[in-house]
């Protein structure tokens, strides 16, 4: 069967040709900064050149790409203001599901429910490690705090990633009034369960390698104090922002409202970025500037004049992808889940090549939205390396039984009853942009600025801004939204136009 993505409906394509900003891509930070700049009163045009929406169908239900976990809002203070200002706060923290049990670790020899109940979690890890119990706890109870140490330097909407050496003086400054920023995660690596905690970290961030005290502790302290899932994953609270920037005159191009929303490439006035013009279309969308929310290989492609923006594309090159999120997904009846599974697991696989599983269990969807309260979509994703997709299906498709042998040691019986198996590389072929990695992991060239910085927001293209996810990789979901947030900062002094919600 055919697959295709599930997509938002929106209004009808732009009316106008000419805006103050464009977004171009389909990352969350992207979104973010159009809202932003929207509700500032900037006219603004945000292109979806290369989403996938919230899922893709297959065999009549609408699968997720990968297993994600969403922080709680408060847990990331800077961007809870940036919802507020958009008047979303209710609306995400009312939308956010706590996983039931909050966390279930699966080892050789072990299976531990971690309950939000502090009385419940005790009596978890003293059934399963005995006297070994308290000192897990005590470190599994300070990491799921430590990013407080933190909050106070995000707050400060510091220039993160510095450019220029005035704003890398001013950055070390500012990092050395925080020397929470420097605390080392509490969780060792000295235990299974600790190891396996861990083993969360590439789940959250885009790093392929994390070493830095910040990289290893903010985003797993942020996702064990409270892992929840947004309906739709992460795409789906992109639509939220996405509806919300329509609600404040922002222009919206997709495949939904125009037959033309593919960019071909950018087009420039010397150095300067001028617009964009589209596939199958004589038209130019122009701009001020252009705020790029998509995988910098995915730009480079649109810059045709490869000579005369050499910066740009050494800037774009500085970034490579090492990893990527591979993911299967089972359809099964929800009696034949066995008792006890949660809804959020981390299974050690002794596999060396698959390393730590993430699982969630979502509700089945059809493709109107409609959810079958009968079935249940078990998603198992594990990174592999990002050039299994450059060996062809055979060898992607050797990697889903793996994957499948352990999800049926994990549920015994199950493979027998289940509805459809489905593998969004191999079965999600007909969606524009199903090669946009919905988790990679990248390395960088440039330096890393608390060990979580990638590449810089401005470029030598001046009104030219990154703001996708190679920006603050080391942070995760919380460095797009970052990273959007302060792409909107940089447009607004760009236009040198007045907030009016700032008097």
């Amino acid at each position: 069967m055919a697959t295709q993505a599930a997509r938002l409906q929106l209004p009808s394509g732009p009316s106008r040709h000419v805006y103050d900003v464009i977004i171009l891509g389909s990352q969350i930070g992207g979104a973010l900064a159009a809202a932003l700049l929207a509700k500032r009163s900037h006219r603004v045009l945000l292109i979806d050149h290369d989403g996938t929406g919230t899922g893709y169908e297959h065999g009549g239900y609408v699968l997720p790409y990968a297993p994600s976990v969403s922080p709680a809002l408060k847990t990331m203070p800077a961007v809870e203001e940036a919802f507020t200002e958009l008047g979303l706060t209710t609306a995400v923290q009312r939308s956010l599901r706590p996983h039931l049990p909050e966390l279930q670790l699966i080892l050789p020899r072990h299976r531990v429910d971690l309950h939000s109940d502090a009385t419940r979690r005790r009596a978890e890890l003293a059934r399963e490690f005995g006297e070994t119990a308290e000192g897990l706890l005590s470190a599994l109870n300070a990491t799921a705090s430590q990013h407080e140490a933190s909050d106070a330097f995000f707050k400060e909407q510091p220039a993160l990633p510095p450019d220029g050496f005035f704003e890398a003086w001013g950055l070390k400054k500012k990092i050395g009034q925080h020397p929470g920023l420097e605390t080392h995660p509490r969780l060792s690596n000295n235990t299974p369960p600790g190891a396996l905690l861990r083993g969360m970290l590439p789940f959250l961030i885009y790093l392929d390698e994390a070493s830095s005290p910040l990289a290893l502790a903010r985003p797993l302290s942020q996702a064990l104090q409270a892992p929840q899932r947004f309906p739709g994953g992460n795409e789906g609270l992109r639509e939220l922002l996405v509806r919300r920037l329509t609600e404040l005159g922002g222009d919206v191009l997709t495949r939904e409202n125009s037959e033309s929303f593919v960019v071909e490439e950018l087009t420039f006035d010397g150095a300067r970025f001028a617009g964009v013009k589209l596939v199958r279309s004589d038209v130019i969308y122009r701009a001020s500037c252009l705020v790029a929310a998509m995988d910098s290989g995915a730009l480079r492609r649109l810059v045709t004049d490869r000579k005369r923006h050499r910066g740009l594309l050494e800037q774009l090159d500085a970034a490579s992808t090492k990893s990527i999120l591979f993911s299967v997904n089972w359809v099964v009846p929800v009696n034949a889940l066995p008792r006890g599974m949660g809804e959020l697991l981390l299974v050690e696989t002794e596999d060396p090549e698959l390393r730590p599983l993430m699982i969630q269990v979502h509700p089945a969807r059809t493709p109107g939205g409609k959810e079958d309260e009968s079935l249940r979509v078990v998603c198992a994703g594990a990174f592999v390396p990002a050039s299994v997709r450059d060996l062809g299906e055979e060898h992607m498709q050797a990697l889903a039984q793996r994957i499948d042998a352990q999800l049926d040691a994990l549920m015994p019986f199950t493979k027998a009853q289940r509805v459809l198996r489905s593998a969004p590389y191999l079965d999600a072929s007909g969606v524009r942009g199903s090669r946009l990695m919905p988790h990679p992991l990248y390395s960088f060239e440039s330096e890393a600025f608390l060990g979580v910085t990638g590449l810089k927001q401005r470029t030598p293209a001046k009104n030219i801004l990154l703001a996708g996810r190679e920006v603050l990789p080391g942070l995760g979901l919380e460095g797009e939204f970052l990273a959007g947030m302060r792409a909107a900062r940089l447009v607004q002094e760009m236009l040198k136009k007045k907030n009016p919600l700032k008097g």
